[in-house]
This record gives structure tokens, sequence and C-alpha cells, in this order.
């Protein structure tokens, strides 16, 4: 086959490509608030919420950040998004489950921070907002799970919720309207070596 044909039937196969991608496009004609689940053992799922934070900032929008269980505060993208003054960046936690060892204090803390997160999904100036690690809280049982799904499913039409954390329930995946799990294939951690600025804190 000479470099003429590869070429044409290159061209007639990304015309016909062009004509499917340029229908979904045509259907996709709603508008609305999304909720996006990000879950699965890999790495990335807050990385991929602050990457939306990101684009939200950009297009001007109001976000808020909740993050649940985590007590760090010297993370780059809270030293980075703070710095905004459309994000409102809540650290939530007292560390992991497994650093607290308290399961009363877990349980209070988580409804303290979901009081927090209840203001931001009631708020339409909320363009965004991301509840980071919300499912070990509601796999844990530290907060009411309906309790939780009728807050955000409750939320102000246009406002995008983020929620981050692995094993997602069922319920939370129904509700969701794009749920992606991270698979955990090879990760640094393993071979023993610690987190690293820039790329995990």
């Amino acid at each position: 086959m000479t470099d003429t044909d590869k070429n044409t039937r290159h061209q007639a196969r990304m015309a016909r490509k062009k004509a499917v991608i340029d229908a979904s496009i045509a259907r996709a004609d709603q508008e609305k608030g999304l909720l996006l689940v990000l879950t699965g053992n890999g790495k990335g799922k807050s990385s991929s919420a602050f990457g939306m934070v990101g684009r939200s900032l950009g297009h001007g929008m109001k976000v808020g950040v909740c993050q649940f269980l985590k007590s760090r505060t010297d993370t780059g993208e809270e030293a980075f998004f703070s710095r905004d003054p459309k994000v409102e960046w809540h650290v939530l936690g007292d560390g992991f489950t497994w650093e607290t060892q308290n399961r009363e204090q877990d349980i209070a803390t988580s409804q303290r921070g979901w009081v927090v997160a209840q203001r931001m999904l009631a708020d339409p100036s909320y363009a965004m907002v991301v509840l980071d690690e919300l499912t070990y809280l509601l796999n844990y049982g530290y907060l009411d799970a309906d309790q939780v799904l009728d807050d955000i499913a409750a939320r102000p039409a246009m406002q995008h919720v983020v929620v981050t954390g692995r094993a997602a329930s069922e319920a939370l995946r129904d509700l969701a309207d794009t749920v992606s799990e991270i698979a955990d294939v090879k990760h640094a951690y393993r071979d023993g070596i610690m987190a690293q600025k820039g790329v995990d804190l």
C-alpha cells in the first residue's frame, strides 16, 4: 500500500470518527451540576479533584474544599489554592483512623466537618464543592449515609460536587453522574519511597 493510499484511508477513517463524535456532542444538550465520584485503590483521586478545582478557578468559579480524615495543612494544593479568594478550604480531620485510634473522636470530628460541608452544599454561590475522602466516613458509619446522600442530592441545581475515596458505596455510585475507578497497578511507596512534595504532598 502506498503512502497516498494510507493517507486516503486514514482521512476516511477520521471523517467517520468525527461524524460519530459530532453527533454525540450534539446529543449532549443538557447543562446541570454534576456529582463526580473518584474511587478505587490507585493514586490520583484527590489529585484529579484538585485538577477540577484549578479548572473551576480558571473560569472564575467559587470553590469549596472539605478534606475529611486528613489533618495536614502543609500540602502543596492547600498552599496554592488557599491563596485564591474564590477558594474556601477546610482541613476537617484529626488524621487517619489508624492515627487517632478513637472511634468516638472520629465520629465527633466527622459530624463537625459535615456541618461545614452542609453549609457549602446549600449555598448556590459555590460552583464546585470537593468532599475529599468522604467515602471513608460513610463506610465506617461516622456519618449517616442517607443524610449525606440527601444533602448532596438537594444541592443547588448547577453546583458540581466531587467525592473522593476508596470503596465508594453502591448508593453513592448510583447517585453520581460520573464514576471513575482508579486502579492500583504500582506505587513507589511499596518500594520504600516516602511521599514526595509535588507528587503526594
